[in-house]
This record gives structure tokens, C-alpha cells and sequence, in this order.
């Protein structure tokens, strides 16, 4: 049976593990802002779903209130001051690796994201203390947690080079093997460091007691960063980019986010005036746009030293209409493939004042670069392997650069006065299941819950997959597997529910008539409201 549609009247949170929806659900119900609880669902998932986000990952936030510009919070890690091609050459490697210690080479900047949110939450006036918002957290390290079959599958699926990496096995295995699903893993560790960032606050992750073990553990595995590369770690507050559509103004981060990528697709699609959900030209339509979008994205995302605010060009009408143009609406255009990865885990909220938070952490890959400090209770991201280390442009490696990033969180105003956070996680697949998600809720006014259950599409690599194709699951009628193919693409069949479609969520804010949350059925989440 299909998940419905969750409503409230009071706030709404959603997010791929239920126990961090309800974290941030019970802070809401306390009083608390979208930002508080948005807090509390951040550390959760840190202790619940470890393979996906934890504390040595990245981040990136779009907090907005009623009336007011959205802003971002960019919490990417930049890479560490004697991080350089040149580290990775004298070792003849010719591209950064997937795993170990040179694969940890950018500072983790999650906890700094969850300090800017911090400061802007004293703007909001909220009153609730940092301890209340991770302590439902640290209940769950310490009395443990139950593994959910995509963590223990994860485990199981990279043991071979997780295994023999420093402090993975001591923090993700029970006993002397990998857990199953259903078992209790208990993280004392990861407690201990969360109570920490309680007690002395969160820029206690970059300098004082806690930075410094964090800095001697990532050493003696032969990690290149250092404690300096840690203090130096801000998250940067801007301004979003966004796209103007007949329905909404949408919005989302700029780079190093690839978030200019999933407000182009939907700006390109929406001038194809397609006129119904889950055809040929929808599916077809979104996947054109989609490489159209992914040319720019791979041209102009990564590391940047101006603010991103150019990049606005590509979103203007006359811009948007110019390059619709050339889509063909019969035919395939040609496709080599594109270059991202990763875990991830979105969530959102929207309280009852409407102030909202739509929010994205990951590792990179699963369990990032596999690296554990086990003093400190958690693994470290591997970000920094989406660096390049010859030729020029955004995503060539440097010290202090920051690497492209997959991670862009979505937020929403549309015409009629709703407003709506909404997200997925899954490498190259996030802005194509943005576009699906919107369109079906927003353009073809279906139910929030069915645009998110309904079969999807990925063009790309995405989490668990290398396949280039255009992968369909299999609950799409075969007459659309055929029209498909006769156009030219690549088509694979997915299974009915693929985890390779990444896990999304959404929220939408219905002014005097509350909230409407959902959850994706691929994941282990819940919409909860109150």
C-alpha cells in the first residue's frame, strides 16, 4: 500500500529515517523554530543513518521566512593548505582516490553550516538551548540504534575496502563483523562528541579540545589536513539563485553546488508547455533539459572566487528560451555521460510561522572516505575526490579550493501563496528528481506523496549505479519504455521501486489551510506533523 499524503496544522518535517522526522517533529511541538528542529534532524540522522551524513561530511542549508529574500548556507569543506596535485602526483596517481586518507583532503563542513544556522536562528528569536535540539541524538548513540537494511547493506557491499581502513571497522562493525539489519550498534563515541558540541558550542568542531583530538586522529591515519585548516572552516550565508516560472519562483544554492543545474532543468522544461504528467514528453522533455543543463553545470560549477551571481544569466527568459530552442522534441540528442556520485540525505521543515528550512548533508559516497576517528565517533567525507589534478577551470584541486558539490536543496514560492521545500538525494538523479517531484505536484497537480511514490527516471551515475543510461523503473507502462527507445535513448529497466533513484521528500505550506508532508518509500523516512 502506496504512503498518503501527511497533513498537519501545526509544522511539518520530513526526512529519509523516521526517528529524525520525529526528532524535529518533537521540537517543533516544544516551541521551536524550523531552524531548531531542522537541528535536531541533522544530528539525528547522524546517528541513524551513518552511511549516508555525520558530523565529518558537508552541508548546504536554504532557511527562509514569510515576505523575506531566501538565503543559503554554504557548509562545503575547502581543501586542507597543503593539499595540491602535486601531493597526489608524487604518488602517481592520476586521480584522487575513491577511498582512504588521501581521499579525505577537505575539511568537513557540516557542523559549520549547523552554526550558521545557529546565528540566523537568534534572528528568529528562537529560545530552545542547543542541548535540547541533540538531545534526542545522543540517546541514540548511547542506548544504540537499530541498522536499517541499506545501512547494513552498505556495509556488507564495500567491506573489502572499508575493512582495512583506519577506525571503519572499531565504529561500524559489532564485535569482529558487519551488522545486520535489525541490530543494535551503540556509537559512545559519537556521543560523547555531540555532547561536546552541547556543551561548548558548535564551533567547538573547529578549534579548542575536541579539534584538536579530531585533528591528531585524521594525522596519524595520514590524512593531510591539520588543525589550522580546521580552525579556518566558515560557512559563507549568501543568496540563492533563482528561475522564474509561470507557477513559482524556485530557488536553490549556487555553486559549488550543482543547484543552477536543477533550476535550469525546470526552466527549459516548463517552455515545452507539455501538457501531461508521466508521458513521453514529460519524460523525454525532462531528460533533454536535463543534459543541456548538466553541459552548463559541468562547465561552470566547482570551485569559484566570485559569488556565483553571473551564473544568473543562464536563468533569464531570453537565455531560457534561446537554448529550448534546440531541443528536439522526437529525438534523443547525443550523451557521454556525467560525473556525479554519492550518498546523501535531504530533509526539511516548515513551522508554524512558516519559516522553513530545506537542508542536504552527505559523505560523498557511502561511509565517505571510509576514514574513522574513533575517539571522535564518526567517518570522514571524501568530497574531495570530485577534484580534478590537471588542467584548469572550477574543479581543478588547489589548496583552499572547495570541490564541486552534488548537494542543492530547493525551496519553492508559488503564485497562489503556497511555499514549498523539497529535495532528493542521489548524485546526477537530484535534479532530475527535483524536476519530477515539481512538476508532477506543481504543474500537473497531482498529490504531493504520488509525485514522490510515482515510478521516476535517472539519466547519469547516481549513488549505487555507473550506468550512463536512461534507467526507468519498471512500474512505467512498456509503451513508454518503446516510445523511448524509438527516440534514441539508452534505455534500462529499473526495478519498481530502485534505490538508484535517490530518496526525496517535500513540504508544502498551505496558508491558513496547514501543511502537506511526504516521504519517499525508497528510503526509511516519514513526514511527521504537529
Amino acid at each position: 500500500m502506496m504512503p498518503a499524503t501527511t497533513r498537519a496544522s501545526g509544522g511539518m518535517v520530513t526526512a529519509p529515517h523516521a526517528l529524525a522526522a520525529e526528532s524535529g517533529a518533537r521540537i517543533l511541538a516544544d516551541g521551536g523554530t524550523a531552524i531548531e528542529a531542522a537541528l535536531a534532524v541533522a544530528a539525528t540522522l547522524a546517528v541513524v543513518y551513518p552511511h549516508m551524513t555525520g558530523l565529518g561530511g558537508d552541508s548546504f542549508w536554504l532557511v527562509a521566512e514569510p515576505g523575506c529574500v531566501p538565503r543559503t548556507i554554504d557548509g562545503s569543506g575547502r581543501a586542507g593548505s597543503r593539499v595540491s596535485a602535486a601531493l597526489y602526483e608524487e604518488r602517481h596517481l592520476a586521480a584522487v582516490p575513491w577511498r582512504g586518507p588521501l581521499a579525505a583532503n577537505t575539511v568537513a563542513g557540516a557542523v559549520s553550516a549547523w552554526a550558521a544556522a545557529w546565528e540566523i536562528n537568534s534572528e528568529w528569536r528562537g529560545r530552545l538551548p542547543l542541548s535540547r535540539l541533540v538531545e534526542d541524538a545522543i540517546v541514540l548513540a548511547t542506548r544504540g540504534t537499530i541498522v536499517t537494511a541499506s545501512h547494513a547493506d552498505a556495509v556488507n557491499r564495500f567491506r573489502a575496502e572499508l575493512e582495512p581502513l583506519a577506525g571503519f571497522s572499531a565504529l561500524h562493525f559489532i564485535g569482529a563483523e558487519p551488522p545486520r539489519a535489525g541490530d543494535r550498534l551503540v556509537q559512545p563515541a559519537l556521543a560523547r562528541t555531540l555532547a561536546v558540541l552541547a556543551a561548548h558550542g558548535l564551533e567547538s568542531f573547529y578549534t579548542g579540545a575536541l579539534a584538536e583530538q579530531m585533528a591528531a586522529e585524521l594525522a596519524a591515519a595520514g590524512v593531510p589536513l591539520r588543525a589550522a585548516d580546521l580552525a579556518a572552516q566558515r560557512a559563507s550565508v549568501g543568496r540563492p539563485l533563482k528561475v522564474a516560472l509561470p507557477v513559482a519562483d524556485i530557488y536553490n544554492c549556487g555553486p559549488p553546488s550543482q543547484g543552477l543545474a536543477s533550476l535550469l532543468i525546470l526552466g527549459l522544461f516548463a517552455r515545452l508547455n507539455v501538457p501531461r504528467a508521466d508521458s513521453f514528453d514529460h519524460v523525454h522533455g525532462i531528460v533533454e533539459s536535463t543534459k543541456i543543463a548538466f553541459a552548463i553545470r559541468d562547465r561552470e560549477i566547482g570551485h569559484r572566487d566570485d559569488d556565483g551571481s553571473v551564473l544568473e544569466r543562464y536563468l533569464t527568459g531570453p537565455e531560457l528560451d534561446r537554448a529550448a530552442l534546440s531541443i528536439d522534441r522526437r529525438h534523443a540528442a547525443a550523451w557521454a555521460g556525467s560525473a556525479g556520485e554519492g550518498d546523501t540525505v535531504w530533509f526539511g521543515v516548515i513551522d508554524a510561522n512558516g519559516r522553513s528550512v530545506s537542508a542536504i548533508q552527505s559523505l560523498y559516497f557511502e561511509f565517505g572516505a571510509g576514514i574513522g576517528l574513533t575517539q571522535s565517533g564518526f567517518v570522514w567525507q571524501n568530497r574531495g575526490c570530485a577534484f580534478e589534478l590537471k588542467g584548469a577551470g572550477p574543479k581543478v584541486l588547489a589548496p583552499g579550493r572547495k570541490p564541486f558539490h552534488t548537494l542543492n536543496p530547493a525551496f519553492a514560492r508559488l503564485r497562489d501563496g503556497r511555499t514549498m521545500v523539497y529535495g532528493a538525494m542521489g548524485g546526477d538523479g537530484q535534479p532530475q528528481t527535483q524536476a519530477a517531484l515539481f512538476t508532477r505536484y506543481a504543474l500537473y497537480n497531482q498529490d504531493l506523496q504520488a509525485s514522490i511514490s510515482a515510478p521516476r527516471w535517472v539519466l547519469g551515475r547516481t549513488w549505487r549505479d555507473t550506468s550512463t543510461a536512461l534507467r526507468l523503473e519498471s512500474r512505467f507502462p512498456p509503451e513508454l519504455f518503446a516510445e523511448l527507445a524509438s527516440a534514441g535513448h539508452s534505455v534500462e529497466r529499473a526495478s519498481e521501486f530502485d534505490q538508484a533513484m535517490g530518496h526525496a521528500g517535500a513540504i508544502v505550506h498551505l496558508p491558513r489551510h496547514g501543511f502537506e508532508g511526504a516521504s519517499d518509500p525508497r528510503s526509511d523516512g516519514a513526514a511527521v506533523g504537529c
